[in-house]
């Protein structure tokens, strides 16, 4: 498994945030069945790179705390990962981006009276969902997003 940080801001101290988001999309990954050969890039950015981000690619004109970008549609995942460990290959499987606004972060952190890394935490699990595609445009989804976002912080006991 590669998880590829990349920090592109200078507002909000990131010390500890490493450890934290590698554990939250292990995690996320084990919730989900799959522990290995799957690559995530995850981008720590200000309010203004995600704003830009988020008018280009979803024509929203505002900044947002996180940003979820799938490379492939999940389940050919499981698909191409089954095909590889029967054909004896270990190639890692790259399956999407995670962009999310340190500064949007620590103020809901504030907003919602927890801790930035529980915030942090909690977007990171949250993306990593839509990552494996699910979504929250129903309540049955958003019930089961929910439910699959909090098994991971209890796994991690990151607690509100």
């Amino acid at each position: 498994m590669n998880i590829l940080i990349d920090n592109r801001q200078d507002k909000v101290d990131t010390q500890g945030l490493d450890k934290v988001v590698e554990d939250v999309v292990r995690t996320a990954l084990e919730v989900e069945g799959v522990v290995d050969d799957v690559e995530v890039s995850v981008s720590f950015v200000d309010n203004d790179e995600i704003h830009k981000l988020n008018k280009y690619y979803r024509n929203v004109d505002r900044e947002t705390d996180v940003l979820s970008f799938p490379l492939v549609e999940f389940e050919e995942i499981y698909t191409d990962i089954d095909e590889k460990e029967d054909d004896g290959l270990d190639e890692i499987q790259p399956i999407g981006d995670i962009v999310i606004s340190l500064e949007k972060a620590k103020q809901q952190a504030e907003e919602y009276g927890h801790s930035f890394i529980r915030e942090v935490a909690y977007l990171t699990a949250h993306s990593m969902f839509h990552l494996m595609g699910y979504d929250h445009e129903t309540e049955d989804e958003k019930k089961v997003m929910r439910e699959k976002e909090e098994e991971v912080m209890r796994r991690l006991k990151i607690e509100r």
